[in-house]
């Protein structure tokens, strides 16, 4: 029986289109060293190590007449020439320019007749270093039966590890329309679960068209009246097919450092800290806000709960809705409302610690990033404003090929007007923001990446004005070394 796509995965292809495409990326940067990292030892890697991702080797089959979802099927021409891509950086070969090279690499959809993923091997960068951009489509990884490419392709040793895996990979020929018509008539017979999956994905197409016809209308008829979108706000707004990438990298002491003084979490004050930091961009911005006080982020958490979806990585994952307090101009007050909000996600004891999701084997970031976004593609219906995903890493050094892995920045997709999105990593002692936004709705988005940074220079000072103060009724001693 061949394996069909789920009606979730259906409905993240039919929220495709030229303006939103369904994909992640993670942008890495080396530093080669003596290891002699390039794009044929990259290359190299990659055949290694692609067994253990098999579905990377495999294309959507379409089934005639929709009598069956579409099935997984080998790619009998698989080329990995053509998905390991070789560019480079014009000098001086500056972050921007590698911002704007990721930018327009994330603007392009992938070839659905080809398995959906491409790797880029960038080359140029200042100081010798290399880049490493990974893009994979969210019905790709799934956390079930495939995790990102990302997460095999790292070690913990500048000896690249064998990992005793043998790959004696032949694929099967896939079949013609009129054997794949068959296979799905039998498969719907042997299995009343895919005919329930093709009668309900029929259904939602058909929903999803009656919608989309609906909203061609109402779109048509504010226009000849002159009226604008509806909802037009800084993060609602309608999306071009380009984009912009910026990236913010932070040091992970300092957000232990405010957390040790004011309590709650890194995650916390990472959230915190985005809040002030779009608040900052919003100030900043000569419009109205149309009485926006609040911010509402979808926030993906790693849950232990056997009523979810499972995972191959141990966890679950479920969203939780954020108000992040733009509208509070006290940095520390921000914090406290943020960690606030999260507290009935801690104490309902189904929360994962940050040091067991850092201490899942190889880069579990970069999964844990596909499936926050597959999960705000399908929490779009609570109406939120920005999707935040936030994924502790572990904190000592990897390696690709003997090269260490320096920077790790997330490429979050953006959904149907939703102009921004943000993916967050820590790694190795650092903290890696990466934004994504429309070129056109937000083309201030460095604006937002020096907010972001603006807001935990906040943070930091209020941890570090903070004085112990003594208990009620009692002196505090000024004499040093007594008790």
């Amino acid at each position: 029986m061949s394996i069909r796509l789920r009606p979730r995965d259906l409905a993240i292809l039919a929220a495709e289109s030229p303006t939103t495409p369904m994909h992640n990326a993670t942008v890495e940067i080396f530093d080669p060293g003596e290891s002699g990292f390039d794009h044929d030892r990259l290359v190299q890697l990659i055949a290694d190590r692609i067994a253990f991702v098999p579905r990377y080797r495999q294309r959507l089959q379409p089934v005639p007449g929709r009598l069956a979802n579409p099935a997984w099927v080998d790619d009998d021409g698989f080329d990995l020439g053509y998905h390991v891509r070789r560019s480079a950086l014009p000098r001086p070969g500056s972050m921007d320019q590698l911002r704007e090279l990721v930018a327009r690499i994330a603007s392009r959809p992938l070839d659905r007749t080809r398995p959906l993923w491409e790797c880029y091997f960038v080359e140029g960068l200042e100081h010798g270093r290399v880049a490493l951009l990974t893009k994979s489509h969210q019905i790709l990884v799934d956390g079930r039966e495939t995790v990102d490419i990302g997460q095999v392709l790292l070690d913990t040793s500048p000896d690249r590890s064998t990992l005793g895996h043998d790959d004696d990979w032949r694929p099967r020929r896939p079949a013609g329309p009129v054997a794949a018509a068959l296979a799905a008539v039998t498969d719907s017979i042997e299995s009343p679960r895919t005919l329930w999956m093709t009668t309900r994905a029929n259904a939602e197409s058909f929903g999803r068209a009656a919608s989309a016809s609906t909203a061609r209308v109402a779109e048509v008829a504010n226009a000849l009246a002159g009226r604008g979108p509806v909802h037009a706000t800084p993060v609602h707004r309608r999306l071009s097919q380009q984009r912009r990438f910026v990236t913010v990298r932070t040091e992970l002491a300092d957000y232990r450092a405010i957390r040790e003084v004011h309590g709650g979490t890194v995650n916390d004050v990472i959230l915190a800290t985005l809040a002030g930091g779009l608040r900052g961009w919003l100030m900043a911005r000569a419009e109205s806000l149309g009485g926006l006080r609040t911010i509402k982020a979808i926030v993906p958490m790693s849950v232990i709960d056997d009523e979810l979806e499972p995972t191959s990585l141990g966890t679950q994952i479920t969203g939780h809705l954020v108000h992040l307090p733009i509208g509070e101009p006290s940095p520390v007050v921000r914090l406290h409302q943020v960690s606030y909000d999260l507290r009935a996600h801690r104490d309902n004891g189904r929360n994962v610690s940050a040091r067991r999701l850092s201490g899942i084997a190889g880069f579990a970031p970069t999964t844990f990033h596909a499936l926050g976004a597959r999960l705000a593609t399908a929490e779009l219906r609570r109406g939120f404003h920005v999707s935040i995903t936030n994924v502790p890493g572990p904190q000592f050094p990897l390696y690709a090929d003997g090269a260490r892995m320096l920077e790790s920045y997330p490429v979050h997709p953006l959904l149907p007007d939703h102009p921004l999105a943000i993916g967050v990593t820590s790694y190795d002692g650092g903290v890696f923001y990466g934004i994504t936004t429309d070129r056109d709705a937000v083309p201030d988005a460095d604006v937002l990446g020096q907010c972001v940074l603006d807001a935990l220079d906040e943070l930091k000072d209020s941890a570090s004005d903070t004085r112990p103060r003594a208990p009620r009724g009692r002196k505090k001693s000024t004499t040093k070394g007594t008790s």
